[in-house]
């Protein structure tokens, strides 16, 4: 090993950076001892994506500059490429990065630019040369669940299923818990307070533990469960024969029961999202929604609430109701050989042909409009007209048009007075 490759700390393995170490030991240097800080107080996870971000970046721009070799020789220019890079599809299947993906690297990487540049670490850039407007935005879809049909026809399946992938399924589909917080239920994790069940659930995601209700049937199928495979040293409250659970032997398990139950794409946070809304459309409340997963802050729970908005669907359905109550109550007509008619079509568009189009006005409706001409100051009728003038008034008081009747009420007075 070079003596640049172990200079490099303890926070990652030496083997994945020591091509960057080897070309620019400063640079690398300085990102591998942000890492050491960050160790003191992010989780293991954060650490290895942000290894991995800072590590491929490094990577590219010593291939794109051959020259550079410190974080402080960084320029716009770098972080513009690596940019194109990062949305170029890649061989050999043609595919792109996702947004999320592209979006957390230069995420990542902008708050090391900041960090090490509020430190005052002499390596560090004179200012963030990633903006924020280099972040891609990233769509914000609703969560995917089942509905009740296919939770139903999913939870059958699992039913059919051998003891520990029915446990593992009802577990994740009764309590709503993550794949990770599954994995790591101790032991000791059931307990019995006052005479109710409850499950700790152990800290994971946001750093705090938990309790929650223990469904009966939870209570029932553990202990069956405890009771054919007996104790184990593992410490852990649910394992496979001895061997610990993980993320992709319980997907397995759930991907395995929805292809039981003809479902395809099921995974176990689906199951998560399915228990949050079929819990809100039943009326649930929030908070205790959020207490249930888990949810530290409102704005996670909130999320399930544009699933099944109730403030929207009842203004919805209250309008839709006056609505379909225009489109179907009958206009009192006349009763007329022409009232029964327009009775029989008063569920249909009654269009009156214009010059370049169609009047949908209902015929029973006034409208100021449709004697026009008679109201211009260049229309002149005369007594041969009188006739026709008297029953387009009767018409309009028939159908009870007000200003129309007006109208033609007072064109037959100006006719008699403008006689000589």
């Amino acid at each position: 090993m070079t003596a640049a490759a172990a200079a490099i700390p303890a926070a990652c393995g030496s083997a994945r950076w020591e091509p960057v170490m080897i070309r620019a030991p400063r640079l690398g240097t300085t990102m591998l001892t942000y890492l050491d800080q960050l160790a003191v107080s992010q989780r293991p996870a954060t650490i290895q994506s942000t290894d991995t971000a800072l590590r491929l970046f490094a990577s590219f721009v010593l291939d794109h500059d051959p020259k550079l070799r410190s974080v402080r020789q960084l320029q716009r220019r770098h972080i513009e490429a690596y940019k194109t890079m990062l949305t170029t599809p890649r061989e050999p299947d043609g595919r792109s990065l996702k947004n999320n993906t592209v979006r957390m690297r230069l995420g990542m990487l902008r708050v090391f630019f900041e960090r090490i540049i509020e430190w005052g670490w002499d390596d560090s850039p004179a200012r963030c040369p990633v903006f924020v407007s280099d972040l891609p935005r990233v769509d914000d879809p609703l969560p995917k669940f089942l509905d009740d049909a296919s939770a139903a026809r999913f939870m059958r399946a699992a039913a059919e299923q051998d003891p520990l992938p029915r446990l593992v399924v009802e577990m994740l589909a009764r309590t709503g818990m993550r794949v990770g917080e599954l994995c790591a239920l101790a032991s000791d994790a059931v307990m019995i307070i006052g005479d109710a069940h409850w499950l700790r659930i152990p800290a994971g995601k946001l750093h705090h533990d938990r309790l929650i209700p223990l469904h009966p049937t939870l209570v029932t199928q553990l202990d069956t469960w405890q009771a054919e495979v007996g104790p184990d040293d593992s410490g852990l409250l649910i394992t496979n024969h001895g061997r610990p659970l993980n993320r992709y032997s319980v997907n397995r398990i759930v991907k395995r029961v929805g292809q039981r139950a003809g479902i395809d794409g099921v995974h176990a946070h689906r199951l998560r999202h399915t228990l949050a809304t079929q819990a809100i459309n039943r009326g649930m409340s929030l908070e205790a929604i959020a207490a249930l997963l888990g949810h530290r802050s409102m704005r996670m729970t909130l999320v399930y609430a544009r699933i099944a908005d109730r403030t929207v669907a009842d203004e919805y359905y209250a309008v839709t109701e006056q609505v379909e109550a225009l489109y179907d109550s009958a206009p009192v007509l006349p009763a007329s050989a022409e009232g029964r008619q327009m009775r029989q079509l008063r569920v249909e568009t009654y269009q009156r042909l214009l010059g370049n189009g169609y009047c949908t006005r209902p015929p029973e409706l006034d409208c100021v409009f449709e004697a026009i001409c008679e109201t211009c100051t260049h229309y002149q009728t005369g007594l041969e007209f009188q006739p026709v003038l008297l029953r387009q008034r009767d018409h309009a008081v028939e159908h009870h048009q007000p200003q129309r009747a007006e109208l033609y009420d007072k064109l037959p007075d100006d006719i008699d007075n403008d006689s000589p």
